[in-house]
């Protein structure tokens, strides 16, 4: 009978990935999709088992800090060469050509667009990037649900109950936009209230192979 891993040692192997896009892993949505853009990576929190089961990975980001000990742990888990995939920049203008990944990573990033046209940019050059047939993991902050609770700070941006201010979407929103860019949804949009301070939503789409 095998016994469970401890946690530090499930630490080590999958880092402190997001719950959401390691539940995308296990139901084999990146099975044969490999070559991965996290666009705001932060320090690859979301990108530990990636590198160590030999995704061609890559990462964006504009904080220095953050992109440096990105850098490190990809560096220290495959090599020099995957470190040099992890480069400063921001979601306006993605520094890789089009169509270049089989999926690209938006974890916790896109709330931070300081109005619509920004929002509409990220997504908009993340979609830019990704391959036909290609999938867009996005996890971001929404209204839905917390509607009566939040203050409009202008821009579709708000003032959320636990003190922060985010650009803010619903289902609605989110299904549209979906539309427009021909997308198929791959899962039903599921949205966690977080005790009624913030509703962080996953949202997962394919690139039309067409």
């Amino acid at each position: 009978m095998s016994v469970a891993l401890p946690a530090a040692a499930l630490r080590e192997l999958l880092g402190s990935i997001d719950i959401y896009l390691l539940d995308q892993i296990l139901r084999g949505r990146f099975d044969a999709r490999r070559a991965l853009l996290d666009a705001g990576c932060g320090a690859g929190r979301n990108l530990r088992w990636f590198l160590r089961a030999g995704y061609e990975v890559h990462g964006v980001e504009l904080d220095a800090r953050a992109l440096e000990a990105a850098r490190t742990q990809a560096r220290e888990l495959v090599g020099e060469e995957a470190a040099r995939h992890f480069v400063p920049g921001t979601l306006d203008a993605l520094p890789h050509e089009t169509a270049r990944f089989d999926a690209v990573l938006l974890n916790a990033v896109l709330h931070f667009a300081p109005d619509r046209a920004h929002f509409e940019r990220w997504l908009g050059e993340a979609w830019r990037v990704l391959r036909p047939g290609g999938l867009l993991f996005a996890r971001l902050a929404s209204k839905q649900g917390i509607e009566t609770a939040i203050v409009p700070r202008g821009d579709e941006r708000y003032l959320l109950p636990d003190g922060s201010e985010r650009y803010l979407v619903d289902d609605e929103r989110l299904l549209e936009l979906g539309a427009r860019l021909g997308a198929r949804l791959l899962d039903p949009l599921k949205t966690v209230n977080v005790q009624g301070l913030r509703c962080m939503c996953t949202w997962v789409i394919e690139k039309s192979a067409q």
